[in-house]
């Protein structure tokens, strides 16, 4: 009761003749944080309920902490294996290494990007919208853990600018923030995305220590797998994440987790979860029937980012279809794009993002011939 009486105190000096007036987005949207807003409709029919947009980000944001802890003692291990040291490493100072490397990224991005939702919010006079407390937290999940700040911080402002503020701010994006994010890096700084080095930090970025030793080659097993190679890991490091790779891509179990929590609370939809699932299942069997692969049918769905982005990124229910049918349609076409791209052209080793990518792009067709469909079945029942 003291948040909201103090709130309640200081709400008059964001008012319209408030000497903060200036700033009232954002205190209206630090307030609806906080708090549900009571506020009710004045006309038509509508159901309410206390689940909004902002507790949603909340949950997704709290499903995305088991794969962020253990991207960032993963990024300890990773270091002390290459550079001979494991066996005199505790779990505390690799789990603390990889805090260190971590936290700027993730205070860049949002300090960056809500900085901007900000401005924006203060220019357009609206309330500050909560989209990118997830995007904040997913978008330095996806990258390599060496990827420069400043890199980082253009991709973020480049997304929220181009990919979201221009087409009206959360909820009216054609595309999902953060995998603009990643391929404007992609395509942009290729070498900051690609190679041996940028998969396992090192004291260059953190200015400590555990230097690794020169020569020690970092290649991602998905990448080797684009080289025509068996990667070089067990099965059991895949599904745990004892393997090198972008920072919150590498555990099946923390993401698994995550994927249970959005089940669980309704917030992603099974439908398209599943059918991405699949999709990538069924082409990476027909992929292995043709011997075009060097690896099983499901070395491909528990390496690289297939399993972050069919969970966290394919259910955004923002970019992704919306109607029943076409959510089946609309995750399939991901799980088999990816796929096709990961085997069908080996410079782009990874195929999840792209895949998502053009799964956004043709979201709005799918649920439209959905809804044909239905409409005209309906029609014809109805002679």
């Amino acid at each position: 009761m003291g948040l909201r009486n103090y709130l309640n105190k200081i709400k008059p000096n964001f008012e319209k003749e408030g000497k903060l007036h200036a700033f009232k987005s954002v205190y209206d949207g630090m307030e609806s944080f906080l708090y549900v807003p009571n506020t009710t409709s004045k006309s038509g029919c509508n159901i309410h309920d206390t689940i909004d947009s902002k507790r949603i980000m909340s949950i997704v944001v709290i499903a995305l902490l088991p794969a962020l802890l253990f991207g960032m003692y993963n990024i300890g291990y990773q270091n002390y294996f290459v550079s001979g040291k494991i066996a005199d490493a505790t779990f505390f100072a690799m789990f603390f290494y990889g805090f260190l490397a971590v936290l700027p990224k993730l205070l860049v991005s949002y300090i960056v990007g809500l900085g901007i939702e900000f401005i924006w919010a203060q220019w357009k006079g609206e309330e500050v919208q909560e989209g990118y407390l997830v995007s904040g937290i997913i978008i330095p999940l996806i990258l390599p853990v060496n990827c420069p700040l400043w890199i980082l911080a253009l991709a973020v402002a480049f997304s929220v600018i181009f990919v979201k503020e221009i087409f009206g701010g959360t909820g009216m994006n054609i595309f999902n923030v953060a995998v603009a994010a990643r391929m404007f890096l992609f395509f942009s700084y290729p070498s900051q995305m690609t190679g041996d080095k940028v998969w396992i930090a090192n004291d260059t970025i953190l200015g400590f220590g555990n230097k690794l030793a020169d020569g020690v080659s970092g290649a991602t097993p998905l990448a080797e797998v684009g080289q025509g190679v068996i990667p070089n890991a067990s099965i059991a490091d895949m599904i745990i994440g004892f393997i090198p790779g972008s920072i919150g891509e590498t555990s099946v179990i923390a993401i698994a987790i995550g994927a249970l929590i959005l089940l669980w609370t309704g917030i992603a939809s099974w439908k398209t979860m599943f059918s991405v699932f699949a999709g990538g299942i069924i082409m990476a069997l027909i992929f292995s029937w043709l011997d075009m692969t060097p690896v099983k049918w499901y070395e491909h769905i528990i390496l690289g980012g297939f399993c972050f982005g069919a969970v966290f990124m394919a259910t955004d229910p923002v970019t992704s279809a919306r109607t029943e049918g076409g959510k089946y349609i609309y995750g399939f076409l991901i799980g088999s794009m990816a796929i096709i791209v990961r085997v069908m052209n080996p410079g782009y080793p990874e195929g999840m993002m792209l895949a998502i990518f053009f799964g956004n792009m043709f979201a709005p067709l799918i649920d439209y011939c959905v809804v044909q469909r239905n409409i005209s079945r309906r029609l014809k029942r109805a002679k």
